[in-house]
């Protein structure tokens, strides 16, 4: 790093009297970006985290994991205390490649401070997240221990296979009685401004690859062949409307899309012998992915095709309803930016997904509007505003 993460002045925040000894949120966010840990690199990432940590009196634990056919991974597991409540938080420091680097008119590795801004690969999703948590920790120690104990879940497979990643620390910690109470993911959930949102789930995530098998032929004597074309658009054409459902309470509708049709026939005189699709299913709680498998099937196999069908998913639908977790970190925002966050469910998949086995678990951190673009940045403001959320849902999950 090319400066002390901790504040030399008054302004690095706002609240605390301990200045000087305080670590400044900007700064540690800045020294993660200068880590270049594109997945599965590590690039120095949880190196730095693990300097900062250990001083505050974390016990930290690098844990490597590695299977046939993918990358290994460097994480990091670090606990302060032994007692209830357990307070977890969740995160990654792998980051997405950069792309034309050309493209970036700041240094996507150099963590530089601009117009009130920080930019680089990371700064939103979300090394900028990360950066705020350990400040507020820091900011919360500093201001007399409340009770309880403090964890950091920190993955370097989130935005690759997430194979060996956050799934095999949560094994490690169930197998060595490591189970939080409540668990925040720092994911970048707010749209435009902090205090607009949180996740309090996600959707599921399901695909199917579809090969529908024909008869190749002329096209002069389509009653000689069988066109899988055809038997491609009947399958698919009743949910072409893209909908499955209306919804349920947490979670707006259904979604199926069509991601690719391949036919490969370069001919326009023949009719081809194999054609296929993807397609890819966002779903809420209505469903799962074997109920949705069997919807499919059970469609398709009335409409006298032939057909193959993979399937996979990537995560379940799932939902924390609405309570101490979610109410704990609304009353924070509403403290700190007068708003209080939607709870949503809409996005992507997170590793929420799969920390949900072990505790409630809620997402809120940065706004996300240049997560994975060129020239990726957020504001330094929003950086200590989430620093003051993060303090703020300490002292009311553990006490100040």
């Amino acid at each position: 790093m090319s400066a002390s993460p901790r504040a030399g002045s008054a302004s690095a925040t706002s609240t605390s009297a301990d200045t000087a000894a305080r670590l400044d949120p900007v700064e540690v966010a800045a020294g993660l970006i200068r880590c270049p840990s594109v997945t599965p690199e590590e690039g120095g990432a949880l190196d730095l985290l693990q300097s900062l940590l250990e001083p505050m009196g974390f016990a930290c634990h690098r844990l490597r994991f590695e299977a046939e056919g993918t990358p290994a991974i460097d994480n990091l597991y670090a606990r302060r205390g032994t007692e209830a409540p357990h307070l977890c938080f969740a995160g990654h420091t792998d980051v997405v490649p950069v792309g034309d680097a050309a493209a970036w008119s700041k240094g996507p590795f150099d963590g530089t401070v601009a117009d009130d801004r920080l930019w680089g690969r990371g700064a939103a999703d979300m090394k900028g997240g990360i950066a705020a948590f350990v400040a507020a920790v820091d900011r919360y120690l500093a201001s007399g221990e409340g009770r309880g104990s403090i964890s950091l879940l920190i993955t370097g497979d989130e935005e690759g296979p997430a194979v060996n990643g956050t799934t095999k620390v949560l094994d490690w910690m169930e197998a060595n009685g490591e189970i939080p109470d409540m668990c925040i993911v720092g994911e970048p959930t707010n749209p435009t401004a902090m205090g607009d949102m949180m996740k309090i789930g996600r959707r599921g995530s399901f695909t199917g690859r579809l090969t529908v098998h024909g008869t190749q032929g002329h096209v002069a004597y389509p009653h000689l062949a069988e066109n899988p074309v055809h038997g491609l658009i009947r399958l698919l054409e009743p949910f072409a409307h893209g909908t499955l459902d209306e919804g349920t309470a947490h979670f707006p509708p259904t979604t199926m899309s069509v991601t690719t049709i391949d036919v490969g026939n370069p001919a326009n005189n023949v009719i081809p012998a194999e054609a296929r699709a993807t397609f890819n299913v966002r779903f809420n709680d209505a469903h799962s992915s074997a109920s949705l498998e069997k919807m499919f099937r059970d469609s398709f196999d009335q409409k006298g095709v032939r057909y193959d069908m993979e399937t996979e998913c990537s995560g379940e639908s799932f939902v924390t309803e609405p309570g101490a977790l979610s109410d704990m970190i609304s009353e924070a925002s509403f403290a700190v930016t007068g708003r209080q966050p939607e709870l949503s469910t809409t996005g992507g998949t997170s590793d929420a997904r799969f920390i949900k086995r072990l505790c409630p678990v809620v997402e809120f951190g940065l706004v996300g509007q240049t997560m994975h673009k060129v020239d990726e940045h957020v504001a330094v403001a929003d950086i200590r505003t989430l620093t003051d959320i993060y303090a703020a849902v300490l002292d009311r999950a553990l006490g100040g």
